[in-house]
Order: structure tokens, then C-alpha cells, then sequence
């Protein structure tokens, strides 16, 4: 997926997709929007990553961020606004994930706004689990001659925390409202108990900010989360990634949704110029 904004000031790139590929696997190129699903991060069993323990109590693979990004969705849906897609399952997600759900992701299109509504039905005769969340690759710097530090995000968390090498949340108290996206301490940063469902970022004099609107309750659940994280100082692209809760929700058990026997659950992302 690529977005860009063409205007009377010119061009600019608001969702980055790299111009050349080459044999890169799809789910590795830097861009567009990979959808995270059925959790988000890295899934730990007894310090183990890679796993995670179902319903039932079984120990099951789990690949870093799910299997959605890296598997097959097929057009169900098309409009002069919107598309639906609908995840096939192939053998990986049914070993990891061996329920009887469909899960289906719905692209909504405006003027100078973008939503992403992740949609999952469970077809048990019991509730299944997930916290499933959006991995936005956003270009960044958008200005000639400008670099992250002359960004930033606005966000009020109350809690911010690091994934651990063995699963567990290192977490730390969070009172800042600005943040400079040069600060190297955000990268791979989670940050929760957000105070608004909105957060945004921008150049530092306020103009050309993009809106993020995370689910439909202001403020949004808890355990919701944004991360940020980038590849490389240089990189010319900044991942902004609301997710359902934070890594290893299986483990944990914060931001670990649960959806009722022949109900559907919704997780919608808003992004905005405006």
C-alpha cells in the first residue's frame, strides 16, 4: 500500500513503499501496512519465543507478529470508497491457529483519510483469543533538508515499557505529552494506558500533521498501545503501529481479547490529514 498526496504545494508521500523489491519476500519489504494478526510482537512460552499456550491449554507455534503479514487475502469486496479482503489460512495458520473463524479486512477510502477495520468472527462453540494490530510504515522526513528531530508525536501514555529478551514488559512510568521522533529511546517503544484514542505527529511548527484515531472509545482500552519503531537512524520511513495490547498478550494476558461462540469482533484504525 502506498498513499501520496498530490497538491497545489506539490508531492508528498504519506504511507512509504520502496520503489524497487527485488526478490525481497513480500512480508519482509519495508511499506505500506502489514496487518498483524492474531497477536502483535514476539509470543513467549516459559521464555521460549516462538509459542503460545491456546484454550485448550496446548502448546502452539506462533511466528513474531502473527501470520497474516506473510500469508494470502483474497478480494471479497469492492467499491467506489472500499475493499474487503479475506484471510486464507494455509497450513502454518491452521498449526498455530486452529480455529474455525474468518477474518476479514476492510479498507475505507476518503479525500485526506484512510481507515483499516480488522474484523474477526469466531465459528466455535467457544471464545478464541487475539490482539491483532496495523504496523503503519510512514515516510519520514516529508521535508527536503529536515530530519526526524524536527518531528513530532503527540501522545499523553501513562505507561511505556520494552519487550524483554525473555517475553516480560519492562515498564516505566510516562508523564510526557511531546516527543521528539529523533529520540533514539522510542524505537521499539510501547506505549500504553493512552489518555486520547487520537495522537499525531508532524513537523514541530504544527502544520501537515497525520491523525492517528485508535478504535472507537476515547479514551480506548488500556491495554491498547502504540508502538514506534524504525529500522535505522536513516531509514526514510517511521513505523507509528496501534495495536490491540502489547507482545506476548497471550502470555500476559493485557490486551488479550476474547470473542464470543458465532460473534464478530472489530479493531478500526483511522488515519487522517486533517
Amino acid at each position: 500500500m502506498k498513499w501520496t498526496l498530490r497538491s497545489a504545494m506539490g508531492t508528498r508521500e504519506i504511507l512509504h513503499w520502496p520503489q524497487e523489491t527485488g526478490q525481497t519476500a513480500f512480508s519482509q519489504i519495508r511499506g505500506g501496512n502489514p496487518i498483524l494478526f492474531p497477536f502483535c510482537g514476539r509470543s513467549f512460552v516459559d521464555g521460549v519465543e516462538g509459542y503460545w499456550i491456546g484454550p485448550d491449554q496446548q502448546k502452539r507455534p506462533m511466528p513474531k507478529h502473527g501470520f497474516a503479514r506473510q500469508g494470502e487475502f483474497e478480494v471479497v469486496e469492492i467499491g467506489p470508497h472500499h475493499l474487503v479482503t479475506a484471510f486464507i489460512p494455509d497450513a502454518e495458520a491452521l498449526e498455530a491457529y486452529p480455529f474455525a473463524y474468518s477474518f476479514h479486512v476492510t479498507y475505507t477510502f476518503e479525500e485526506l483519510a484512510l481507515s483499516v477495520t480488522l474484523s474477526l468472527e469466531n465459528k466455535n462453540k467457544h471464545p478464541i483469543p487475539w490482539s491483532a494490530g496495523h504496523h503503519f510504515y510512514f515516510t519520514l522526513p516529508w521535508h527536503v533538508g529536515t530530519t526526524r528531530d524536527d518531528y513530532l508525536l503527540h501522545m499523553e501514555p501513562r505507561k511505556s515499557a520494552y519487550h524483554g529478551p525473555d517475553g516480560l514488559l519492562v515498564t516505566t512510568r510516562e508523564r510526557n505529552a511531546r516527543h521528539a521522533l529523533g529520540d533514539p529511546a522510542l524505537i521499539d517503544r510501547i506505549h500504553w494506558e493512552l489518555r486520547h484514542h487520537q495522537v499525531s505527529f508532524g513537523p514541530k511548527n504544527g502544520e501537515e500533521d497525520v491523525f492517528l484515531t485508535i478504535g472507537e472509545k476515547n479514551p480506548p482500552a488500556a491495554a491498547m498501545c502504540l508502538v514506534t519503531w524504525s529500522e535505522s537512524e536513516d531509514a526514510p520511513w517511521y513505523c507509528v503501529e496501534p495495536w490491540m495490547g502489547p507482545p506476548n498478550a497471550a502470555g500476559h494476558g493485557k490486551g488479550l481479547h476474547w470473542v464470543a461462540a458465532g460473534e464478530r469482533a472489530d479493531f478500526t484504525v483511522r488515519v487522517s490529514l486533517y
